[in-house]
């Protein structure tokens, strides 16, 4: 079965999920989902609980060291994107949430691996917690200003949605490193179409080694037998 597939050239994860049956697909598909949208919520109510209590315990201009000045509570609107990027386009950052949204429900359909629904699911739902500031809060709808308050060592400040997004990245990047996409499956690894895998030799190979170092022995000056 094995030499079959190698002729074929077909990950032997392909023949294996041809023999999955489809209820048993649909259940799986289904906890996935599940996963993703039970983190994105998580995430998402997460932030919006922190942003309330950012909004109504902190001062704006007045930060709460935590660790040291290196984490402080600060409270802050901001109308652009992390390290205040783009300031003055809310409504072009709205819109690249939108799209990332559905980028996110589109790939979502191939899924097929817990550690991509945990992924899609922080990306989901830190990018829906900071979207709704932008699309709730003042001075309107789409150019509302997203709630930070959780300062990094002076350089930039965020909030749970940021931290989600970031770790989404993360996992996204190491599951792109190890070759797990999102459906679940790697890559094929060895003989495939390229040959035959490193250090395999065929039956009668050694022996055909054999003829061809006499053959060169024998073209050699001296090396012809009378």
């Amino acid at each position: 079965m094995h030499a079959m597939q190698d002729e074929a050239g077909a990950p032997l994860i392909a023949a294996h999920d041809e023999t999955i049956p489809p209820e048993q697909k649909t259940a799986q598909r289904s906890r996935l989902f599940a996963v993703l949208g039970t983190t994105a919520a998580l995430v998402l109510v997460l932030d919006q609980l922190t942003k309330l209590w950012a909004l109504r315990a902190l001062t704006p201009g007045e930060p709460i060291d935590v660790v040291g000045t290196l984490i402080r509570l600060n409270l802050i609107r901001n109308p652009g994107a992390a390290f205040s990027i783009g300031t003055g386009a809310t409504w072009v950052l709205t819109l690249i949430a939108c799209g990332v949204l559905v980028f996110i429900l589109v790939t979502a359909r191939r899924l097929g691996s817990v550690y991509w629904a945990w992924a899609l699911g922080l990306l989901l739902g830190g990018s829906v917690g900071n979207l709704s500031d932008r699309l709730f809060r003042e001075p309107g709808p789409g150019r509302g200003h997203v709630v930070d308050f959780i300062d990094y060592f002076g350089w930039f400040i965020g909030n749970v949605a940021d931290v989600a997004i970031v770790g989404a990245a993360c996992v996204i990047a190491v599951l792109a490193t190890v070759g797990i996409g999102v459906d679940g499956k790697r890559p094929a690894h060895g003989r495939h179409e390229s040959g035959h895998p490193k250090g395999r030799h065929e039956p009668g190979s050694e022996h055909s080694t054999e003829h061809s170092t006499e053959r060169s022995q024998d073209q050699q000056p001296g090396g012809h037998h009378e």
